[in-house]
């Protein structure tokens, strides 16, 4: 599957956004306030932002829980029907742009749309070549127990289980390992 420059910068952001959500009524929510928005929006670099209000932040929450839903989606038809809506929702409007040093690209917000609008758009659109390729099940969340962050897997042979090789992953492994030396040492 050939992912643009455009569509990866898309996925990072809803795969950053979903994971922005508190898991449980312990943890922060990582878009505590507009400040935590204005991070986000500049982290991600997204382009047509205006300035930000408490509206743009019950909105973007708003979508983030939709775009959750595509992730936890048990099949294609389903995440379908929330893509469709957060979509048509955004009044998407593709044109064609090249700024800020990349080439040629596809924006699917209107101009001047708000910045849940814009991630509702290109977001919905980027999750949803995955769907009308039939890869679906890439949009996934860590296998890890103790962890529930989305990530898209991006591996050859679509193998990826956790969030982070390098933590999830590593923990859990570092964990079987213990668990094995324990038993055979009785």
């Amino acid at each position: 599957m050939l992912i643009t420059h455009d569509t990866r910068c898309a996925l990072d952001t809803v795969v950053d956004l979903v994971n922005t959500a508190p898991d449980d009524e312990t943890t922060p929510d990582g878009l505590e306030d507009v400040a935590a928005l204005g991070d986000f929006v500049r982290n991600h670099q997204m382009s047509d932002v205006g300035a930000l209000s408490e509206f743009d932040l019950a909105a973007v929450r708003k979508v983030r829980g939709r775009f959750a839903e595509v992730f936890a989606a048990p099949d294609a038809r389903s995440a379908v029907v929330v893509l469709n809506e957060l979509v048509a929702a955004a009044g998407t409007t593709p044109r064609l742009t090249d700024h800020d040093g990349y080439d040629w690209h596809v924006h699917y917000f209107a101009p001047g749309a708000s910045v849940a609008d814009h991630l509702a758009a290109d977001c919905g659109m980027a999750l949803a070549f995955f769907v009308v390729a039939g890869e679906q099940e890439r949009l996934r969340r860590c296998e890890a127990p103790d962890c529930r962050r989305a990530f898209v897997d991006l591996s050859r042979n679509r193998s990826r289980r956790y969030c982070d090789s390098r933590t999830c992953g590593n923990r859990l492994h570092v964990a079987a390992y213990r668990a094995r030396r324990k038993e055979a040492t009785g």
